[in-house]
């Protein structure tokens, strides 16, 4: 199967550029099942990187376009490259095939791994809208708390040992104080640290990477035969009357 993971924002002009692209890409290929390759690809312009609603709402239109494109293309199904999962409902809308986002899946993976799990992010201005999409995911009621690491998205693989110490100095926060039995990394830099093992060893509880979940998330449900329901993610009534994409626009 052929998976899109679709940076919503020009990763490849930014500090990180293509080699950090490229890199991401080998992990989401050796983490995947033999059989699925991962293209990661990224929009062509928005913002570098994504710490608020304003700058998610900045990215969507580019992240779903690109997605749509993904199907043209031939992809099987495609994960959107960031915490948030902006433009997630509205993708599924345009697209037939599975569309998953980091955050949902990462958290209702959690869900079930204890009664209660919390999240990492990078901000306390961040909490109350990590907050709001475990509502949406309806996982609310087992989120333990959401804590904030205080290091930017684009310092987090500066020192990466300092990240790793801040990492486990946070979950274990987690743990101890808010009674979680899991956490998870919300932020997908976080994820790409690939760091999960050796701070769940450190704190002694399991630790969900949001880029693993959302990788397994959508192989599973391609190797299934399933996507998300129509019901819930129809077509918009303009493109059903038979206008194009492109036309939904004012140039």
């Amino acid at each position: 199967m052929r998976i899109a993971y679709v940076v919503p924002g020009p990763m490849s002009k930014g500090p990180m550029g293509l080699k950090e692209m490229r890199r991401r890409e080998g992990l989401l290929n050796e983490w995947a099942f033999p059989g699925t390759e991962v293209s990661v690809i990224d929009v062509a312009d928005g913002p570098l990187s994504i710490e608020s609603a304003y700058e998610e709402a900045l990215s969507v239109p580019a992240t779903v376009e690109l997605i749509v494109k993904c199907e043209r293309d031939g992809f099987d199904a495609a994960i959107i490259g960031c915490f948030g999962d902006p433009g997630l409902e509205a993708a599924r809308e345009l697209v037939t095939m599975p569309v998953v986002g980091p955050c949902e899946s990462s958290l209702l993976l959690a869900a079930g791994l204890g009664h209660r799990f919390s999240v990492l992010t990078v901000f306390d201005s961040l909490i109350a809208g990590q907050e709001l999409l475990a509502v949406k995911a309806g996982v609310r009621a087992k989120l333990a708390s959401v804590r904030a690491t205080g290091i930017p998205v684009l310092d987090l693989m500066k020192d990466p040992e300092f990240t790793k110490r801040r990492l486990i100095e946070v979950a274990q926060a987690c743990v101890t104080q808010d009674r979680a039995d899991a956490f998870l990394f919300g932020c997908m830099t976080m994820s790409f640290l690939d760091m999960g093992e050796a701070v769940s060893a450190a704190v002694g509880a399991p630790a969900v990477n949001a880029g693993k979940a959302a990788l397994k998330h959508a192989e599973m449900l391609v190797s299934m035969g399933l996507s998300h329901s129509k019901t819930a993610f129809p077509m918009p009534a303009k493109m059903l009357a038979g206008k194009p994409f492109e036309a939904l626009r004012v140039a």
